[in-house]
């Protein structure tokens, strides 16, 4: 995936808002006014932050080396995911959806 099928696919999502609050570096999705998705757009390989079941997120970091703790984010509760190629697209699209789930639970 590329970063505008990245953000074709989170704004395919229902009542999500995308906007630039921490400069024009980072593009951020919302639900409710919420944060579920920061996509880097000057690192040198696509990434981005997803929100995590605390559980789930030590486990994806175990599993595949493209998955660290969350850059500049609450680690316990965010990943970094870096499109090196290794995770599908099914499966970047799972993480996306997954914190849009996350976030839309606690609305």
């Amino acid at each position: 995936m590329n970063v505008e099928e990245i953000r074709d696919y989170a704004l395919s999502l229902k009542k999500v808002t995308e906007s630039f609050p921490f400069g024009n570096d980072t593009l951020v999705f919302k639900l409710s006014n919420k944060i579920f998705l920061l996509v880097s757009l000057s690192s040198e390989v696509l990434q981005f932050n997803v929100k995590c079941n605390p559980e789930e997120a030590i486990e994806q970091r175990e599993q595949y080396s493209c998955i660290m703790p969350g850059y500049h984010m609450n680690k316990k509760h965010w990943n970094t995911i870096i499109v090196d190629g290794q995770l599908s697209a099914s499966q970047l699209k799972n993480f996306i959806n997954n914190s849009y789930k996350l976030v839309n639970r606690k609305k």
